[in-house]
């Protein structure tokens, strides 16, 4: 259902969420506002917020060194939002450091810092990202006449830590990657201000789906590594803070983790299950005929999940026998399967 720019989805019975995504949540069994997730009608995987970790998100981890984890199996991206950074309009310098988790799927489209929002500007809205694309660095920016791009060189991937080094001043921006020459560019257009009011997002975004991003960020994925040491300053004479109110506190987050900690190495999953985890968030991926938190729950022949599907047919009613299982069949029908009028 839509008006112009804000739909919305009318949900089935047994779903709910923004796309409704949502059935085994509705007896939401994650702590401290994890984001739940129907893994199949009857699991549930908790996303677990900033500084939080855990099956059920019950944790409290320290994080001084952020890891996130790419996009999940859930479409989910694991982020964290700062808030606003004052002052950027017309000067900032931003410095950080990086390591990638992986030299494939960790180059390949992933954003790692954007502030911005949707607006309704002749030329595309005002906003400020920094990203990889297939192994190079990508710095954009738009003061709402017109988009500057700077694509670094290549990444020397024998390098355990990149470091970037970003600035602008009205019109010019510029690029600093590892040892590589400064590269600037001159925004089109006549405006000379960034006006952004969202949060500082840093290795992803809130929203669950790439179309309801700000039109200025073309990154499908979230950042996959460990992001650290951001900091930034919006004149020449202060000195370079780290973003957040308080100093370096996220307002929110999802499935960060701290950089080189395995929250798999702190549970078991059983009967084959295998251990899946993104940043903090981690759960058992269970082999078929298995459920539950840590796969020890069979699945019963009669349960939606059990392969192959039972074979009652026009409303039977599945029954567990101690082998197999018989169907009841409601008035009208008759057979094995309810099958025959």
């Amino acid at each position: 259902v839509s008006d112009a720019e804000n739909w919305f989805c009318e949900c089935p019975k047994l779903y709910s969420g923004k796309l409704c995504q949502f059935t085994t949540c509705d007896k939401n069994p994650c702590g401290n506002g994890a984001t739940c997730f129907p893994k199949s009608r009857q699991d549930a995987v908790c996303l677990c917020p900033y500084g939080r970790s855990g099956i059920l998100c019950s944790e409290a981890i320290n994080i001084s060194q952020p890891s996130f984890s790419g996009t999940d199996v859930f479409g989910y991206t694991s982020f964290l939002a700062y808030s606003t950074i004052p002052n950027i309009t017309f000067y900032y310098e931003f410095r950080l450091k990086f390591q990638l988790a992986n030299h494939h799927s960790a180059l390949q489209d992933n954003l790692i810092f954007f502030t911005g929002q949707k607006g309704q500007g002749l030329n595309g809205d005002d906003f400020l990202e920094l990203g990889l694309r297939n192994g190079r660095v990508v710095y954009s920016y738009n003061l709402g006449s017109g988009t500057a791009t700077i694509i670094s060189k290549p990444l020397d991937l024998a390098l355990n830590i990149h470091v970037i080094h970003l600035g602008r001043y009205l019109q010019k921006g510029w690029l600093k990657v590892d040892d590589h020459k400064n590269k600037t560019v001159t925004s089109p257009g006549r405006l000379v201000g960034l006006n952004v009011f969202s949060q500082f997002y840093l290795g992803g975004y809130r929203e669950y789906t790439p179309e309801l991003l700000p039109k200025g960020s073309g990154f499908k994925n979230s950042f996959q590594g460990c992001i650290f040491d951001v900091q930034v300053r919006t004149s020449v004479n202060q000195d370079f803070k780290s973003p957040g109110t308080p100093e370096g506190h996220p307002n929110s987050g999802r499935s960060v983790g701290q950089c080189k900690d395995s929250p798999c190495s702190l549970i078991k999953c059983r009967n084959g299950g295998k251990c899946i985890e993104g940043g903090s968030t981690v759960y058992c991926d269970c082999l078929t005929g298995w459920k539950g938190a840590f796969c020890t729950e069979t699945v019963s022949v009669c349960e939606p999940e059990h392969n192959p599907p039972h074979l009652c047919k026009q409303g039977g009613t599945c029954v567990p026998l101690p082998n197999g299982y018989t169907c009841h069949c409601p008035l009208g029908t008759t057979g094995t399967y309810c099958e025959q009028g």
